[in-house]
């Protein structure tokens, strides 16, 4: 995928309910969940969020995206972080070539 962003998930008991609560906070996006085995990568073109209420509705009250932070192995594109909110967005820097191979 060209231009793509977000995360990429170490594989744990969570990483389903994480891409379900990523796809309900961005539904107008045309996500790639492309699964590894050992990680599971979910991109799209630009930008990708996810907020703590929708993580706290797919996976509990109690969870904190400090508790996000320690399955995120990787990620494509700019990342912003704060208690409320996990956004990456594409940046001229962050370009994905064509081909999917760094040149």
């Amino acid at each position: 995928m060209e231009d793509a962003v977000g995360p990429i998930l170490r594989m744990c008991e969570e990483v389903e309910l994480v891409v379900a609560a990523i796809r309900e906070d961005n539904p107008e996006a045309e996500l790639e969940i492309i699964d590894s085995g050992a990680y599971v990568r979910v991109q799209a073109r630009g930008s990708l969020r996810i907020t703590r209420a929708t993580l706290q509705r797919n996976l509990g009250a109690a969870f904190q995206m400090r508790q996000l932070s320690a399955i995120l192995t990787a990620f494509a594109g700019k990342i912003t972080t704060t208690s409320d909110e996990m956004s990456w967005t594409l940046t001229p820097n962050t370009k994905t070539p064509k081909n999917g191979h760094d040149q």
